[in-house]
């Protein structure tokens, strides 16, 4: 089944959970990236007047070479668990050349993320890596930094191909990555994409080029008329694999992985893993080494990310399976930015009361619960059901689902399932003789938007079953 591909959460520090189950987030901010002008296809040698010393071999002894290194100021801002939660390794255990020591540190990482433990050393091995890990969390590092460990510059062909979905992602790992190698006295860096000059590219591809950045298309482009020769490169990073073996780029990757040696090595890294993550990876990775940094729940508050941004929602009601992954989801989707009540069988009565008719007020967007919520209430704004926690019993899921389509409107039923979910899912399909579909990529809003007319206050608008267009994300 389809996954919902998502955009990193932003964190929101110093929440305290309120007893009465109303959490309102803050207003989504705006998503800031600095991409990088077109100079960052231009390799970045030693800068003038450094006092840092541009031989090479390893770290010596009693070297002082740190005291040289020109560092940006210390990043004072608290960071979260995902990226602090460490071994405790230190960048120079990888035994990395000091040149590149140095750009790691004057890019102001001072210790490796999680992530980073984790892929390094197997990337430094040429073993294959599929790795799924959060966005924000050193990803790029993860695999720019053995990248350019391994990269020979006595060899003047490309050595590694890093594909990415967007310019814009080429040009910032484009430019992180002339950052990194400005000390090895000579790696050539180039970004290529769509929509930029094909004859600058090409001329460009003259000269020698150690490492290419691209999206897809161009770089296939360039593969075909023989000008980006990559018979030799013996690494090609993907990084949101989620994204590039979608529809839009899957068949561009195959093709661009039919030029490239039966040797080489695939690093994936990915928020999400789809099932056409896992196709790809039965096909073309040998026994890869799989690192799994993100939590089932992680995940799927990605998924629900993507959801919000892409659905017209009137007012949603979303169900967990305790009162802790109520709790504990609501937080979540605050940190998000959306306002956010909750409610369960162990809050006092009175809060319950006053959650529900807050929300039935229109005075909040979504509502996260327990099944204590599935019969008998009736909010006609509702029009989309998630279950976040997929129910065990068909009866569950009837009453759930029931919560939007009221009134003779249209509602929507997504369920986010894990491959624990498969059997119940099984189950619950052959009970109820239904199909649930796998997201498309895009969902008509027809199905379950509709304006709102008068309501015949006799009639309790049904149970809503007949009217769900009931889907599942994996």
């Amino acid at each position: 089944m389809a996954t919902a591909r998502t955009a990193n959460p932003t964190s929101v520090m110093g929440l305290n959970k309120p007893a009465n189950g109303q959490l309102k987030g803050q207003p989504k901010p705006a998503n800031l990236q600095s991409i990088p002008s077109a100079a960052a296809q231009q390799p970045a040698g030693p800068q003038k007047g450094s006092s840092i010393p541009q031989s090479s071999g390893g770290i010596k002894f009693g070297d002082d070479w740190k005291k040289c290194l020109q560092l940006p100021p210390k990043d004072t801002r608290m960071k979260t668990s995902d990226v602090t939660s460490t071994k405790g390794n230190e960048f120079e255990d990888y035994c990395l050349k000091r040149e590149l020591l140095m750009g790691i540190f004057e890019m102001g990482w001072e210790k490796p993320s999680p992530v980073q433990e984790e892929s390094i050393p197997i990337a430094l091995s040429g073993r294959d890596i599929l790795a799924r890990a959060k966005n924000g969390t050193g990803k790029s590092g993860a695999y720019l930094i053995p990248l350019l460990e391994r990269i020979d510059l006595k060899k003047d062909h490309i050595q590694a191909i890093v594909m990415v979905p967007t310019r814009e992602l080429a040009l910032q790992m484009s430019q992180i990555s002339i950052q990194l190698s400005k000390h090895l006295g000579g790696v050539k860096v180039m970004a290529t994409t769509g929509g930029t000059n094909l004859r600058d590219d090409i001329m460009r591809l003259d000269e020698t080029v150690h490492v290419i950045i691209a999206t897809p298309g161009r770089i296939l482009d360039l593969v075909k008329k023989g000008v980006a020769k990559v018979d030799k490169t013996q690494m090609m990073v993907m990084d949101e694999a989620d994204k590039l073996l979608s529809q839009d780029f899957v068949i561009l990757i195959e093709e661009i992985i039919s030029f490239l040696p039966k040797d080489r090595q695939i690093l994936l890294y990915s928020a999400t893993f789809p099932v056409s993550v896992q196709k790809f990876m039965a096909k073309h990775l040998k026994k890869p080494y799989e690192i799994n940094l993100m939590e089932e729940l992680t995940q799927k508050v990605h998924c629900l990310n993507t959801l919000f941004s892409r659905l017209q929602i009137n007012q949603s009601i979303i169900f967990c399976n305790s009162t802790q992954r109520v709790e504990l989801l609501a937080k979540k989707i605050t940190q998000l930015g959306y306002s956010c009540f909750y409610i369960h069988a162990k809050m006092m009565q009175e809060y319950r009361n006053r959650v529900f008719h807050d929300f039935r007020n229109g005075l909040c967007r979504n509502l996260v619960c327990t099944d204590l919520f599935t019969r008998g209430i009736d909010i006609q704004a509702v029009n989309v059901v998630i279950n976040f926690d997929f129910p065990k019993s068909a009866e569950t899921y009837l009453h759930r689902i029931g919560r939007s389509g009221r009134f003779g409107h249209l509602g929507l039923a997504i369920n986010l399932i894990t491959s624990e979910d498969r059997f119940n899912l099984k189950g619950i399909e052959e009970q109820l003789v239904t199909d649930i579909k796998p997201i498309p990529s895009s969902i008509d809003k027809s199905l379950y938007v509709a304006e709102f007319h008068s309501v015949d206050p006799d009639d309790d608008g049904g149970d809503g079953e007949a009217k769900q267009k009931e889907l599942g994300a994996a």
